[in-house]
């Protein structure tokens, strides 16, 4: 269900350096999302979305998002894509994402993208042009394994269909790459996953991956996860109990030696492990008069 909303602010500031993306300022245009990820962290009760099924959609963002970076007086990247993924099924109705591209066109403001979606290459001719200052876009890419991922990301197009896109965008000369995360326990956690998703990256363009061996638990998100274990992979929620209890954070089993041939994959491959940072041009010098 799609829930019309006026939304009061739209872009937040991010305090201090992000050491991730690099992002000086975030903003979501949609609340909750259609992908339906079993292991979504956004169900938390922290973040305050009663229905996750629901999508709420902030119908005068782009009023709001011309009056916000118009006051802005430092130029930083603008992320999407922390809470709600910018390019579900609510995009193609209401275009709030590819609207958001242009008025940030304009401004001449850097960019960068999580997204599941190859429904981002309806806005690959502005990511292009907003590359000229600095687009990058980052897909989650967890297995290469389309039926797999069939049920861990019911509503999101399949991996094969993200690392098209990732080749197209690359093609276009937007910086892409790969969110290896979570890389859920039991179920995505062996060396094979890891090289295939390494590899599948460096064979359609993508120049970085971020990862994270393991995953979050906590309150709904866990209710939910264990339930959707409990329909898909039977018997797997007793074993994730036994490992790890109430733990917020759920690591790989074999995490370290997950990490230690994933980064030894990347050197071999070319891969950074880090996105790829807009860096402002230097300030040029005031000559003094005297």
């Amino acid at each position: 269900m799609y829930i019309e909303i006026q939304a009061k602010t739209l872009l937040a500031t991010i305090r201090g350096d992000d050491p991730v993306y690099g992002m000086k300022y975030n903003m979501n245009l949609y609340r909750g999302c259609e992908h339906q990820c079993i292991y979504c962290d956004s169900r938390s009760e922290c973040y305050g979305i009663e229905n996750f099924k629901d999508v709420l959609v902030k119908v005068n963002a782009i009023d709001l998002l011309e009056r916000e970076l118009q006051r802005k007086k430092v130029i930083g990247t603008i992320g999407f894509g922390s809470m709600s993924d910018p390019y579900t099924p609510a995009e193609m109705k209401y275009g709030l994402t590819g609207k958001a591209l242009e008025v940030i066109s304009r401004r001449g403001f850097p960019v960068h993208l999580n997204t599941k979606s190859d429904r981002i290459l309806k806005d690959a001719e502005m990511l292009a042009k907003i590359n000229r200052v600095h687009a990058s876009v980052c897909f989650t890419i967890t297995t290469t394994d389309d039926d797999l991922a069939s049920v861990l990301e019911p509503g999101a197009p399949r991996p094969s269909a993200r690392l098209r896109a990732m080749a197209e965008l690359a093609r276009c000369g937007v910086k892409v790459g790969t969110g290896l995360m979570p890389v859920l326990p039991f179920l995505e956690d062996t060396v094979e996953n890891i090289l295939q998703v390494v590899d599948a990256t460096a064979d359609h363009g993508g120049t970085f991956i971020l990862p994270w061996f393991g995953m979050s638990l906590r309150d709904r998100q866990r209710v939910y996860y264990y339930d959707s274990l409990d329909r898909h992979f039977p018997g797997l929620r007793v074993r994730y109990e036994r490992t790890y209890g109430n733990r917020y954070f759920c690591p790989a089993q074999n995490a370290d030696s997950l990490a230690q041939a994933f980064y030894a994959h990347c050197t071999r491959r070319g891969i950074q492990t880090h996105v790829p940072r807009w860096q402002p041009d230097s300030p040029v010098a005031q000559l003094s008069l005297w």
